[in-house]
């Protein structure tokens, strides 16, 4: 894993609703906890944080401070075959 700070344009997410719960504390603490990313071209594919980067990208547009955030980049084993889960018939 990879962790980094990038702009959130940078980063393919799906917008969704959150709560105002959720909303003050990032306005007021930031986001805590990287968002798990992976690497697709030259941007990234979100795979967990959609609400947290639905509510920055709100929030960029009050504070530029809000523009970046921490992601961690995971490995993308979608298109790796049996042989890495193990299922072969060499066993050494």
């Amino acid at each position: 894993m990879i962790n980094k700070i990038v702009n959130i344009n940078d980063i393919v997410f799906k917008e969704v609703e959150y709560g105002d719960e959720l909303y003050d504390s990032i306005l007021n603490r930031g986001v805590a906890i990287p968002i798990k990313v992976i690497k697709k071209d030259q941007k990234y594919e979100c795979i967990d944080g959609n609400k947290r980067l639905s509510i920055l990208k709100k929030l960029s547009k009050i504070n530029k401070k809000f523009e970046k955030v921490y992601i961690m980049i995971v490995n993308d084993f979608s298109k790796s075959g049996s042989g890495f889960w193990g299922n072969t018939r060499n066993k050494h």
